[in-house]
Formats: C-alpha cells, structure tokens, sequence
C-alpha cells in the first residue's frame, strides 16, 4: 500500500501535466514580440536603402537618356524645357534629329513618388532628387541624391 500511495503521488495526473501557466505564456508572448521587432525594424532599414537605390539607377537611367538627347540635339534641354523635352519637342532652342516619339515615354519619378528637380545651362546639368524628407539637405537615408555624386 505504501508503494501505491508514493507513487500515486509521485506521479503526475493528466490534469496536473496539460496547459501552460500564465507566467510560461506571458514570456513566450515577450520573446515573440522581441523577434517582430527586431525583424520589423531591419525590414524598414532594408526598405529605406533600397528606396536610395531605386532612385540612384532612375537617376542613371535619367541621365543616360540626356546624354542621348545632346547627342542628337547637341544641347542638354534648359532649365525651362525641363525634363518634358525627353517626352515632347522642346519650345525655344530648336533641335532638328528630335524622334517625334520623344526619347521616352513618361518621366519617370524617385522611389517616394516625386518628382526629380533638373537645373541645366544647355552644357551641363544637374539632376536631384530631395529624397526620403522631400525637402533640401537632410542626412543618412534622409539625404539628397544628385546627378553629381553619382558621376
């Protein structure tokens, strides 16, 4: 009798052994909700960068199609003529091998959907964009892009 009473005991019932406590539940709450914010704060970084990056080769892009425009123009397009000159035929300065098509369809726009700023004197340009602030200067992600780093 002794040896049942111990290890009836000693034992565990299935009601004793089934669920977790609070306490088990809680940590495991903490510790999932630490691996989402680790994880959700290097997915926004890699995000931010690659935004930086999407931009940099629009830029690239914009500026191999320029250099294609004063090819056939001889002239990069006036600070007036703006962009709009690679999609229509610019007014002013006239350029006789203009493609009636234009040298692109759309002016495209950077990664946070504005448009890029174009200074030129029909001998060099500068091609901008403000970047994630969507204003002037800024630092880190925040930090303008121009056509003159890129070079």
């Amino acid at each position: 009798m002794k040896k049942l009473l111990k290890r009836f005991l000693s034992s565990k019932t299935l009601a004793d052994s089934s669920g977790f406590t609070l306490i088990e539940m809680l940590i495991v709450i903490a510790l999932i909700g630490m691996v989402a914010t680790l994880v959700g704060v290097n997915v926004i970084k890699r995000l931010d960068e690659s935004r930086v990056n999407t931009t940099k080769i629009q830029m690239k892009q914009l500026m191999t199609v320029l250099d294609d425009f004063r090819r056939v123009c001889g002239f990069y397009p006036s600070t007036d003529q703006g962009l709009d000159a690679l999609v229509h035929a610019p007014q002013g300065k006239e350029c006789k091998g203009y493609d009636p098509e234009g040298f692109i369809k759309k002016i495209p726009k950077d990664a946070w959907d504005n448009d890029f700023t174009y200074t030129s004197d029909s001998n060099h340009f500068i091609l901008k964009s403000l970047g994630q602030d969507k204003a002037e200067g800024g630092t880190g992600l925040a930090a303008d892009i121009s056509s003159e780093d890129l070079q």
